[in-house]
């Protein structure tokens, strides 16, 4: 049966038996019972599934996770304690020291630190390119020991949509996986996985949970990358695993468990960025009306762009949904039924109008966060890419005088209100 994007929000991932719960249960439990070490011991030696410990896997996650795996189209997902965690995870599973990864410039500034500062101290370097780069651009940028390609679909706060399918293309020319950062868009308005991607992260924190109630993270993969054609490349997924009884990933668990296996028991079983059984609850209950409050979110954000866009005290727009915004085309190819809820704009008299407009408001809240029930706005320069200098933020998308308003799901006349009257 082909499900609608709604009816996997509501019904995929956890099939209840007769007189089980209905609701997804939160096994809030660390550590799971057997009757005799030797059951126990085909779960360590990856002969049998099941649950032994939470730090690597507990029931209540693997049920969302199986939701959105099917949201995205995936074969295979896990959660993580954060979307900065399923960054560090999804490059990590498949690169190391001395290697290197090409990533769009327009990411996240936090995404940003942990790929040019942290990861970079542990000897895998990156290369920054523009998004709007050409083939010959992108195709320059690569190296022997390029392991994968990353970037967002809709770039925070930057706005920028990326063209998947041409940076996929370029990708796979090099024998990579194209990684994407899918929190803006969510699967509910672009599932990158159709445009040849092929690992696909979130920050569940944003849309998916979309009440600010609980910290997560979500990598998800496609099972279409074959690692055996590319063995030289990825040992870790092609070569005996000595610290699990040597085990060969990609042979024992194919393309479409390979991958998300590794990360599970190797990467969180040493670094343990678990998501709680209680935040995967949480989650889920967002995820049961993601598709609905999607389009309200973008049908705001639109709302909100339009009358920025009018207004003589505002220097520049961003959304991707208006007519003549240069990301215009490739929203209408990727993103045909709406984008996100997240405008960025500059108030003219830059940096000190910025904050002295963000301090006028009453609807919106100044908080580090976005892609919330209830709006809130935040000036990057000042607090998330406030380690960027002025060339890296400008490579970045950010100019100093960039206010990042997220539209909540509150009615559109309010928040046009609550804008106006801050601006005057």
């Amino acid at each position: 049966m082909n499900k609608g994007i709604g009816t996997k929000c509501v019904q995929d991932g956890y099939t209840p038996g007769n007189g089980e719960p209905r609701q997804i249960p939160i096994i809030q439990s660390t550590t799971f019972k057997y009757s005799t070490s030797q059951e126990m011991g085909k779960l360590f030696d990856l002969e049998a599934s099941g649950y032994f410990y939470t730090r690597l896997q507990n029931p209540t996650n693997d049920y969302v996770a199986a939701k959105i795996a099917s949201l995205e189209g995936g074969t295979a997902a896990m959660l993580t304690s954060s979307g900065q965690a399923a960054n560090f995870y999804a490059v990590f599973n498949i690169a190391s020291c001395g290697d290197h990864i090409i990533s769009s410039s327009t990411i996240y500034g936090g995404t940003y630190n942990l790929f040019a500062v942290t990861m970079k101290k542990m000897g895998i370097e990156f290369t920054f390119v523009s998004p709007h780069a050409t083939d010959e651009e992108l195709d320059a940028a690569f190296r022997p020991n390029t392991k994968a390609v990353f970037g967002e679909t809709i770039a925070n706060p930057a706005l920028t949509v990326l063209d998947i399918e041409r940076f996929a293309d370029a990708a796979h020319r090099h024998g990579v996986p194209l990684i994407i950062d899918n929190t803006f868009a969510t699967p509910v308005h672009c599932r990158p996985f159709e445009w040849g991607a092929d690992i696909v992260t979130h920050s569940t924190t944003k849309y998916m949970d979309g009440h600010g109630a609980g910290v997560g993270g979500c990598i998800v993969d496609s099972g279409r990358f074959d690692w055996l054609s590319h063995a030289d490349k990825y040992p870790g997924l092609c070569e005996p695993d000595d610290s699990y009884h040597g085990v060969t990933y990609a042979e024992r668990f194919g393309k479409e468990g390979a991958y998300i296996t590794k990360a599970t028991v190797q990467l969180m079983r040493d670094f343990g960025s678990i998501q709680s059984p209680q935040n995967a609850y949480l989650l889920n209950l967002g995820l049961e009306s993601l598709h609905v409050r999607m389009r309200r979110h973008a049908d705001n954000g639109l709302a909100v762009a339009r009358f920025l866009e009018g207004h003589d005290r505002i220097a520049w727009v961003k959304y991707c949904g208006l007519e003549g915004d240069e990301n215009y085309e490739l929203a209408q190819k990727y993103l045909p039924e709406g984008s996100c809820g997240v405008v960025s704009f500059g108030v003219k008299g830059g940096r000190a109008a910025a904050e002295e407009f963000m301090a006028k408001l009453r609807i919106a809240a100044i908080e580090t966060h976005v892609a919330d029930a209830r709006t809130c706005c935040l000036h990057p320069a000042s607090s998330t890419h406030r380690q960027m200098n002025d060339e890296e933020l400008v490579a970045a998308g950010v100019g100093p005088d960039l206010v990042r308003l997220s539209c909540g799901l509150e009615d559109a006349e309010d928040l046009i209100a609550d804008i106006a009257q801050a601006l005057e």
